[in-house]
């Protein structure tokens, strides 16, 4: 396991964020460097490093992120929409090693991102 991770320092409340969202699988809080109005990550307790990294035993805790992002997004009242993303590598946009879902919302979306 990977320990010298931002976000299992957030999990393990060594680094402080501010925390929207905590149970037993997943822990949700604002980004710092937010891109949209609404812009929470979701990350599992389980430290998984990408998503190619994802096993069979990890659908679980993943179902969970996206029914936590349904109900963030309803507590947030982002009744016209939302976005969420998963950065996958460097090539993909990740930059921390740890599994996480962005959720984005409070403006119009465009498309193509970028």
């Amino acid at each position: 396991m990977m320990t010298d991770n931002l976000f299992l320092k957030i999990i393990n409340r060594q680094i402080k964020a501010d925390i929207v969202y905590e149970d037993d699988q997943c822990l949700a809080f604002n980004d710092i460097n937010k891109q949209a109005p609404v812009h929470i990550l979701i990350i599992p307790k389980k430290v998984i490093p990408t998503h190619d990294e994802l096993v069979e035993e990890d659908a679980a805790v993943v179902g969970h992120m996206h029914l936590v992002a349904v109900k963030l997004a309803k507590q947030l009242g982002l009744v016209g929409g939302y976005r969420l993303v998963i950065n996958c590598r460097e090539d993909g946009g990740q930059t921390v090693p740890h599994l996480h879902m962005h959720l984005l919302g409070g403006r119009n979306l465009h498309w193509p991102p970028g």
